[in-house]
């Protein structure tokens, strides 16, 4: 007797636990929202630190699918160079970037934020972003063979793009620091060789004026 009402209560165990586990799979999983969202004027790029709105060029950011965690960048440059680390090429999630053959370069609009891995990329073209040269990201392959062409850049998919591209963008920001340094010592020097004839000018009228009184003190003592 007691060995059925210890089967029966195994039974009623193994039942509630079905029920239970049907119930957990029953409730709905909650859905993780992977739409592009808007950059705000706080928002720091997750890469170097910088405000993102505050720079020119076309923005990034990484929406992922498993957890719904966004992190932001502050141009293509940062994202990729985020996106090529090893911990980061097998990651889960949606990539956006501005596509900017609908928007302006000095304030890309997020309503044209588009599939990262579907847009084309002009390495090479010379145009700025937060970081130095960047990546212009289009939507449109003859808008950015028109760039390419016009710059002489060159036109790169998604999968395209590895840490030699990134290399190549680094040592073009070297140089175009270098030379903007040699710029601003050039408008220096420039400024000082300006300034110095003014400075002497004064030195003469002073001593003209100095030779002019004591040419009136002679004057007086004659008299």
């Amino acid at each position: 007797m007691l060995k059925l009402k210890q089967n029966g209560l195994n039974w009623l165990l193994v039942v509630v636990a079905a029920v239970l586990l049907t119930a957990c799979s029953d409730e709905p999983q909650k859905q993780i929202n992977t739409d592009p969202v808007a950059f705000h004027s706080a928002d720091e790029c997750h890469v170097c630190g910088m405000l993102i709105t505050e720079w020119p060029g076309s923005k990034g950011q990484s929406i992922n699918t498993q957890n719904g965690e966004v992190h932001k960048f502050c141009s293509t440059v940062d994202m990729f160079s985020w996106l090529l680390q090893p911990e980061n090429k097998t990651l889960q999630a949606k990539i956006y970037v501005h596509d900017m053959a609908k928007t302006h370069w000095d304030q890309p609009e997020d309503e044209h934020l588009m599939d990262a891995r579907e847009a084309w990329y002009v390495v090479g073209s010379g145009l700025m972003g937060a970081m130095g040269p960047s990546i212009a990201s289009y939507s449109d392959r003859v808008a950015a063979d028109q760039l390419a062409e016009k710059t002489g850049g060159r036109v790169l998919a998604f999968d395209q793009i590895g840490l030699e591209v990134l290399q190549e963008i680094a040592r073009a920001g070297h140089e175009h620091a270098a030379e903007m340094g040699e710029m601003l010592q050039h408008q220096m020097h420039g400024g000082d060789d300006h300034a110095r004839p003014e400075h002497d000018s004064h030195g003469e009228a002073d001593h003209e004026s100095e030779q002019h009184d004591d040419q009136a003190a002679g004057q007086q003592t004659e008299h």
